[in-house]
């Protein structure tokens, strides 16, 4: 009787839920973990650490840390992606995507937080090293997309981990980074309607409400300079720079 290599019976007892990112972590037949993404017409699997292919590009453990170390190389200190070197990123950034939305959805903040933190760095590596400004700008859309899914992994596996005030601390830092990116892009003046902060924001709500926690010190100040009450302001000031001295 001749093998069978359908997959019917996966995908009958895993309904594809459109708009919905449907994951899980099952077992390989050599019992190592691996994570699938229920796609149309389909399953993803990805492998759970390293490159979500599970491949090896030119025996580095990421094709980011394969082009590293060739920039790093005396001499390719103004290495230029070719177009090879292009696809092979995106097909990186692509992986990274799938398995940060999987962990996102199976509520596995920190390691959600890891991959968004690779995909970061390497889009900081593929805009130093563009081929071209149309290159550059078609991945930099994607930065507030990634920050914010950054920001929120990150806050929410410092509240499992730590404590709210220190979940908090980290959405603002986010926030911070959001705000400093379109300040970067003269788009400052966008900043308070952008969608991905307001979802912040309300991220931020919820943790004070249910955490009964005060706004930090750096709101407080931007507060305070808005009401022009510029005393106050300067004590605040003053505060904060006691607490990262002693930080």
């Amino acid at each position: 009787m001749p093998r069978r290599y359908d997959i019917d019976r996966i995908l009958q007892e895993w309904p594809y839920e459109p708009g919905e990112i449907s994951a899980r972590l099952v077992r390989a037949s050599d019992g190592r973990e691996v994570l699938q993404m229920r796609v149309e017409m389909g399953v993803l699997q990805l492998e759970i650490t390293g490159r979500p292919d599970g491949l090896r590009p030119s025996g580095a453990l990421t094709y980011f840390d394969y082009l590293t170390e060739l920039a790093e190389v005396e001499g390719n200190e103004d290495l230029v992606l070719s177009p090879t070197q292009c696809a092979e990123a995106d097909r990186e950034f692509m992986q990274y995507y799938h398995r940060r939305v999987c962990w996102l959805a199976l509520r596995e903040f920190r390691r959600a937080t890891e991959d968004a933190d690779h995909t970061l760095a390497f889009m900081d590596f593929a805009r130093d090293h563009s081929p071209g400004e149309e290159w550059t700008l078609s991945h930099e859309q994607y930065r507030p997309f990634v920050l914010f899914h950054r920001t929120q992994a990150a806050t929410l596996a410092v509240l499992e981990e730590k404590s709210p005030e220190a979940a908090m601390h980290e959405l603002s830092d986010g926030l911070r980074r959001f705000h400093d990116l379109f300040v970067h892009y003269d788009a400052e003046d966008q900043y308070e309607e952008d969608d991905l902060v307001q979802r912040l924001y309300e991220l931020r709500d919820t943790l004070r409400e249910q955490y009964n926690l005060k706004p930090s010190l750096s709101e407080q100040l931007a507060q305070a300079v808005a009401a022009e009450q510029y005393e106050l302001a300067a004590k605040l000031r003053d505060e904060m720079t006691r607490r990262n001295k002693s930080a």
